[in-house]
């Protein structure tokens, strides 16, 4: 049985990451141009740095952690806590013995520094000086601009204008850290612009705020864009999570039978779940891998496997996976981190074979099971975690049925303290849920 928190010890940080790509169960559709042609690395230098871009179609399974990445690392509080949820567990009457990988204790409050430090490191020795990013709620976009202090980058934000209206700390957290903060869509821009002559109240989207990032690096040679989650070197950045939770885990006796977390572009649940999914595929480990969206932006559960562009105005390649299509808008939720059209190309495959499975939940669920966590664990979720909270009380309701001591391992990749709008619609009777009623891809070009 194991204990309350795992060991935090300095020499459980990993000093390699792990890189799904050579262990997916078929190749990665590679990105392409409108007329099926295959876009080259070196067509990616534009935006990406060359490392970035080595990493992103590396086959090598494993990939070395700068020491300078490493020591970085320590100092901003990793290996972060994993923490049994003893409390929940005996609230929920279950069995079931759940286990959470806290990421919020980082400076920035989520996982997201994890990439930013790494995208900014590469970024330094190659001679950039300047960063240009999208940002949902803004947690992404806090952990950019903390990473481009550290750095001596410039960084200029496009904030998803809802988020940027919704959750004005987290902008202030930017402009504190020193990055330039603008809604999105925005006069900064022609995307931004052609977006604003035709409905000037457009809530954004991140899909918008890529488009609008994105144009701003292109245009400006001393420029490049990075992106908090859905490519593989982002992914891989984040696997340090996962990682660490083996260790931990192994030193406390258990292994999970039940790998949860919440999907908007990928980043949080790949961090958690590849280590583990690498068991899976290479040792035929039973472990269950269970990734959770919003019914507001449903990609793995209701989209398309498909080609389809990473943001609105088809600035991106072509990227083969599950999508809505790049013109959707999803409703203005609270999960800003979770309103993206797409989801990773990786996780998309290991949806097809059915490796992960996908669930979806209204925001009202989501913000009932935020409450029940919060009043037994004492920690307020971000909305983009709360979508695992929910999931992990049906694990552990379904194990009390069954009667099956299982053990549940979930990512609560962010805390909620800047997010207490949310909590406030909810406790009020003001939270609204919403859905896509159709979703129309006829417009997205026939590639395969």
């Amino acid at each position: 049985m194991g204990g309350v928190r795992g060991v935090q010890s300095p020499e459980l940080l990993p000093d390699k990451w792990y890189n799904i790509l050579p262990d997916l169960p078929e190749p990665l559709p590679p990105p392409r141009k409108p007329s099926g042609e295959v876009v080259s690395p070196s067509e990616l230098e534009a935006i990406f740095p060359k490392e970035l871009i080595r990493q992103e179609t590396s086959t090598e399974r494993w990939i070395s952690i700068p020491e300078e990445l490493r020591s970085l690392y320590l100092e901003l509080g990793r290996p972060t806590p994993l923490i049994r949820a003893r409390r929940l567990e005996q609230a929920l009457d279950t069995p079931a013995r759940i286990y959470f990988k806290y990421e919020g204790v980082l400076p920035t409050g989520s996982h997201k520094i994890n990439t930013a430090l790494a995208q900014a490191y590469y970024n330094r020795l190659e001679g950039v000086r300047r960063l240009t990013t999208e940002t949902g709620a803004g947690q992404w976009g806090s952990a950019l601009a903390l990473a481009g202090a550290i750095f001596g980058l410039k960084v200029r934000v496009y904030m998803v204008r809802v988020s940027y209206e919704q959750k004005p700390y987290r902008r202030i957290v930017m402009q504190t850290y020193g990055a330039e903060v603008v809604p999105s869509p925005s006069p900064y821009t022609d995307a931004g612009r052609r977006i604003l002559e035709k409905d000037p109240d457009n809530p954004g989207s991140l899909g918008i705020a890529i488009s609008e990032a994105i144009e701003d690096a292109v245009k400006n040679p001393d420029t490049k864009y990075s992106l908090g989650s859905v490519l593989n070197h982002v992914l891989l950045h984040q696997t340090i999570i996962g990682l660490e939770a083996k260790r931990q885990l192994e030193l406390l006796g258990e292994y999970p039978d039940v790998v949860i977390g919440a999907v908007g572009g990928g980043s949080n649940y790949a961090g958690l779940a590849y280590p583990f999914i690498h068991d899976r595929l290479r040792k035929n480990t039973g472990t269950r891998f269970v990734a959770v969206e919003p019914r507001a932006a449903p990609s793995m559960t209701r989209g398309e496997y498909r080609y389809d562009y990473g943001d609105t105005a088809g600035l991106t390649p072509l990227l083969k996976m599950h999508t809505l299509g790049h013109r959707y808008i999803p409703p203005p939720i609270h999960a800003g981190g979770l309103r993206y059209h797409g989801v990773a190309p990786t996780l998309s495959i290991l949806v097809n074979h059915g490796v992960v499975e996908a669930v979806a939940y209204k925001q009202t669920e989501v913000f009932e099971a935020a409450v029940f966590f919060a009043r037994t664990e004492g920690i307020i979720p971000a909305p983009e975690s709360a979508h695992a909270v929910k999931a992990v009380i049906d694990e552990a309701r379904k194990a009390r049925r069954e009667g099956e001591a299982k053990v549940i391992l979930f990512n609560l990749s962010g805390h909620g303290l800047l997010d207490l709008k949310g909590y406030e619609d909810y406790l009020e009777g003001r939270l609204v849920d919403a859905e896509p009623e159709k979703i129309d891809l006829s417009y997205l070009p026939e590639v395969d």
